[in-house]
């Protein structure tokens, strides 16, 4: 290989090309002896030059291309050819490769030591570099270098050494020093480290007939990975059971439990829930990052104008908020950012939860727990007495929930708490279906905050799209016309998306604000009244309407939107038999696709 020199020390030529100063040099060199960096590195970090002009310049004097991987769609097993440890070592990445050769990207092809180490690690094959820039590299290690094979290891070697019984023994799993539970631990913190780098919000361990299933959420959605090996699951869950406190000798009935772990310097809280299948016991953990810290009002993705509405009524001294939505949706770090902003020594709040999700400082937690006869009811009866300020109910699950926050509400309490239903319209009602009196829900009720959560087209992929005729027409006769000039977007799908052409979520809501009208409707449990005050209200703006916005502003796709339209309940029949109507149309026409010009500037 013909190792690309650079013919004067980096430093000395972007001099002598007069990009930077020769002062400029020697303050970034005083910064590389101080931080151990490298020259570049200081450089871009001083802001004495773009890391992209540096990477022209490199590309250019070494004579190597510049690449930019988020284009090029990488073979996992192409890239694991350098090992992980070397990789990041040496800011390296195989592109591309065959019996004979192999394209490397790097940060700095330049650095003739790394070059050598990572020509003898791939021998006998001829190596090729590439410039790429090192916060690209960077991000491809997590979504490249996962660990299935790891993992498919690990569970083999279980396999092993548990022999042909269907389970590891109870004492030998308690035993740290044991060999079977070595290796438990070593699997399980490889399906943790993976979870984690791919943004993972839970883990599902499914116990089947042909072995173990792995499935991780990410962004909403499940990922899976299926281990052949048929005897592991006892031994995993066991161990599980183990580090949360269960009962490991008890697998007939549901167990919950908790744990905390430390990954990769963060602080990660565990929500286990094991339940009996017919092929041994399911377990599904909820992975809290605690290290993190909560979000604030301001980094839920809520409009400026509604968070200083919505603060607007956290700042009233009695009254009912709702935070609704269904699991998931992210109603609980919503009230966690309120009560944030509210937590102050001068106010007493008490939170009354199943599960406690988040500890704070200065608030009175109480974990609800059914078998020992302590109820959402019975705790909140006792924390009327502890003269709260502020009372924090986790969810309104029965009547007499809904009745005790209700009264507390009008009796100098300002309660915040959580509703699942699906939009903030219907919120007001379902608490009179669960029993609530009329008159107390209209004199308690402030507001309802609802909330969904839509996957984000992904930064790296994405790109002017011109969606299906009918997904068009069915968006404007369900919510409303596409406002003109928008530009369409959807994710072509890219290694850092894992290829789904969606990274990372946005959060959607509608802020409902009681007046008189609505208060009139509630009292006397008049729904098509109430829904009619709501449609009068210009501040309300339904969850449908923002995401079509987010859609047209090229955040989220259409068809994101047509799967939050399916599950909203004010689409009435009348609507529903607009849309098989339309439908019916359209195929009789065999209309085609709109031109992009009506969709987009470009």
């Amino acid at each position: 290989m013909r190792r690309p020199r650079l013919r004067m020390r980096l430093g000395d030529l972007l001099v002598h090309e007069s990009i930077i100063t020769e002062a400029q040099l020697t303050e970034a060199l005083t910064a590389q002896r101080s931080s151990g960096r490298k020259l570049g590195n200081a450089l871009v970090e001083l802001g004495f030059i773009s890391e992209q002009k540096l990477l022209e310049f490199l590309s250019q004097q070494l004579n190597v291309p510049l690449v930019d991987i988020r284009e090029l769609r990488l073979d996992p097993n192409v890239v694991r050819l350098l090992p992980e440890v070397q990789a990041r070592r040496h800011r390296a990445l195989v592109l591309k490769a065959d019996a004979d050769s192999a394209t490397i990207g790097m940060s700095d092809p330049a650095d003739l030591s790394a070059i050598d180490a990572i020509s003898d690690l791939l021998s006998p094959r001829q190596i090729d570099l590439a410039v790429v820039p090192e916060q690209q590299l960077m991000e491809s290690f997590d979504n490249l270098y996962r660990r299935t094979q790891e993992i498919d290891n690990l569970a083999q070697q279980l396999q092993e050494e548990s022999g042909t019984t269907e389970e590891f023994s109870l004492t030998s799993l308690s035993d740290s020093d044991d060999e079977g539970d070595v290796t438990v631990s070593r699997l399980l913190q490889s399906i943790f480290l993976d979870a984690i780098q791919v943004r993972a919000s839970d883990i599902h361990l499914e116990p089947d007939a042909k072995g173990l299933r792995i499935r991780q959420r990410v962004d909403g959605q499940l990922q899976e990975n299926m281990l052949g090996e048929m005897n592991i699951a006892g031994a995993v869950v066991l161990k599980l059971k183990l580090m949360s406190g269960l009962d490991i000798s008890e697998k007939r009935l549901p167990q919950d439990g908790r744990f905390q772990m430390r990954i990769r310097h963060r602080q990660i809280d565990v929500r286990l829930s094991t339940m009996p299948t017919q092929y041994g016991e399911a377990c599904v953990m909820r992975l809290l990052d605690q290290s993190s810290g909560l979000l604030n009002l301001d980094e839920t993705g809520m409009p400026a104008d509604m968070i200083k509405r919505f603060r607007h009524h956290l700042k009233r001294p009695h009254g009912l908020i709702l935070v609704t939505g269904p699991t998931g949706s992210g109603k609980t770090t919503t009230l966690y950012g309120a009560l944030s902003e509210l937590n102050e020594p001068a106010k007493k709040i008490i939170t009354v939860e199943d599960p406690v999700e988040y500890r704070l400082p200065r608030i009175s937690q109480v974990q609800v727990n059914s078998k020992i006869g302590l109820t959402f009811g019975r705790v909140l009866r006792t924390t009327l007495r502890q003269d709260p300020d502020i009372i924090m109910v986790g969810e309104m699950r029965d009547q007499e929930t809904v009745e005790i926050g209700l009264r507390g509400s009008i009796t100098g309490h300002l309660v915040l708490s959580t509703l699942h239903t699906n939009d903030a319209v219907t919120s007001a009602m379902r608490l009179i279906d669960m029993g609530a009196a009329p008159y107390l829900v209209a004199s308690a009720l402030r507001t309802v905050l609802a909330q969904r959560l839509l996957r984000r087209v992904c930064k790296d992929c994405g790109a002017p799209h011109v969606p299906d005729a009918q997904d068009l027409n069915l968006v404007t006769v369900l919510i409303g016309a596409i406002p003109a000039g928008a530009t369409l977007m959807k994710g072509r799908g890219c290694q850092r998306c894992n290829y789904t052409g969606y990274r990372g979520r946005i959060g959607i809501f509608e802020l409902l604000e009681i007046d008189e009208a609505m208060m009139k409707a509630l009292r006397l449990s008049d729904t098509q009244a109430f829904a009619e005050a709501v449609s009068a209200d210009k501040s309300f703006t339904t969850l449908a309407q923002t995401a079509l916005n987010y859609a047209a502003q090229g955040i989220t796709t259409i068809e994101e939107v047509m799967t939050l339209v399916a599950g909203l309940p004010y689409l009435d029949d009348a609507e529903l038999d607009a849309q098989h109507a339309l439908q019916q149309q359209l195929s009789e026409q065999g209309e085609g696709q709109p031109s992009s010009s009506e969709l987009s500037n470009d």
